[in-house]
């Protein structure tokens, strides 16, 4: 089988489920996996073959994808502010809108700081804030040894020193652990578990749900229990940052303030949704 021939069996093969555009955009992204060549070389060398090793690579792909498998843990990495990061299942696939989440950070930072990241998992947040800002002490912890491996993994491979921690954030004596910061981010679990029913398959089905889902009676409890660790471990001044649910802005922003936090903001992401909150300690 040529180049050709296997970018349109992959798009013929997944258009019904995805649509022609992802379809096609998961093509360029799985060839490009298994021949290392761009875009462009494929088309010139449209009728180079496939290895046997390489069609059975592509096969196996296939199907993985038609068990709505994400392209990303098909091809074992995704991309977040820049970064190549290996992901698997035992971690959320990064998404952009967290990448603003980074921004709002990395643009209030004017010294050297030192930051906690709770949640790591793939540790897309705690590398990025690395990679940008490399005068701070970034340090992250997850309760799942999966993802601590995984986001260590990722640290070696970029280079990018940060201090990794295997806590239950939840627990309140292990979290206590924990020296202080001058910023504490999350972005942690917080859709509710009625939502799951509106969700992709392919989110449902394969990312990892202790990172994803919150009981619908205490939908705040991961913003509720990091808030009373960051009045603990940030130093005066210092700043919470929260990725939210959407549906929850208001909430948050309200519950901040009842736990003592100052200058409580909501920030919109790009598509208009309320997305990030900051609160500061006094």
């Amino acid at each position: 089988m040529n180049l050709q021939a296997a970018f349109t069996l992959i798009i013929n093969t997944l258009e019904p489920l995805q649509g022609a555009r992802e379809a096609a955009n998961i093509a360029h992204i799985l060839m490009e996996h298994l021949t290392g060549m761009s875009k462009m070389d494929r088309i010139v060398y449209k009728d180079k073959l496939l290895s046997p090793e390489q069609e059975i690579r592509l096969q196996q792909s296939i199907e993985a994808l038609l068990k709505h498998e994400p392209i990303q843990y098909v091809i074992g990495k995704g991309w977040f502010y820049g970064l190549e990061l290996a992901v698997n299942s035992h971690v959320l696939i990064p998404r952009p809108e967290t990448e603003e989440l980074v921004e709002w950070i990395v643009n209030d930072v004017k010294t050297a700081v030192k930051i906690l990241d709770v949640g790591t998992g793939s540790g897309a947040i705690p590398l990025a804030l690395k990679k940008e800002l490399p005068q701070a002490d970034v340090w992250s912890v997850d309760i799942s040894a999966g993802a601590l491996e995984i986001a260590a993994a990722n640290a070696a491979q970029l280079n990018l020193a940060v201090h990794f921690e295997q806590v239950d954030i939840l627990d309140n004596i292990a979290s206590q652990q924990l020296p202080m910061f001058d910023i504490i981010v999350s972005n942690p679990p917080y859709i509710r578990d009625s939502e799951q029913a509106d969700m992709e398959e392919q989110v449902v089905a394969h990312e990892p749900r202790i990172a994803l889902f919150v009981p619908d009676h205490d939908a705040l409890l991961f913003y509720r229990e990091i808030g009373l660790l960051a009045k603990e471990k940030l130093t005066p001044g210092g700043k919470l940052y929260f990725e939210i649910n959407e549906a929850f802005g208001k909430e948050v922003v309200e519950l901040l303030q009842e736990q003592g936090f100052t200058n409580v903001v909501l920030k919109q992401d790009i598509y208009g949704k309320d997305r990030m909150v900051r609160g500061d300690k006094m």
